[in-house]
């Protein structure tokens, strides 16, 4: 941790870029060298092909959680005691399994696809390969 006196900031000509506070000094910390060094590895890693393949995937399951958390209150059970969230769990997640399935037409053909997401859009200008659905990953 650095800190830097209040005489030492005011003067400083990029004190504005750096805090909006008037009247404290500024206080810098710099991580570990091990934990730096973590992180420039790993923001390196985030730019390959292959990790932004692995994470489209990722992101298509935090879709579905959220849809769960905020749009059925999975967060908040009705019941007390664990058997029974679980239980609340399992049959919302059922019900949601019905209205996705019950949305679709027997007889029409399959839906048209969702827009993409600006993720998918950005692997797409990139010609990064991604799976076109998280079902086909396991054939």
């Amino acid at each position: 941790m650095t800190r830097f006196t209040k005489s030492q900031c005011q003067p400083c000509p990029d004190r504005p870029r750096c805090t909006s506070s008037r009247e404290s000094a500024r206080n810098v910390g710099f991580p570990p060298r091990e934990l730096r060094d973590l992180q420039v590895r790993v923001r390196s890693e985030q730019q390959t092909p292959e990790w932004k393949a692995r994470y489209a995937v990722r992101s298509g399951v935090e879709g579905t959680i959220n849809e769960f958390a905020h749009g059925h209150g999975v967060r908040h059970c009705r019941y007390r005691g664990r058997s029974k969230a679980h239980l609340q769990h399992v049959l919302t997640a059922i019900a949601v399994n019905i209205e996705r399935l019950s949305g679709r037409s027997v007889t029409a053909e399959a839906s048209p696809p969702r827009p993409p997401t600006a993720f998918q859009t950005f692997l797409d200008q990139n010609q990064i390969p991604r799976p076109r659905s998280w079902r086909t990953l396991g054939s």
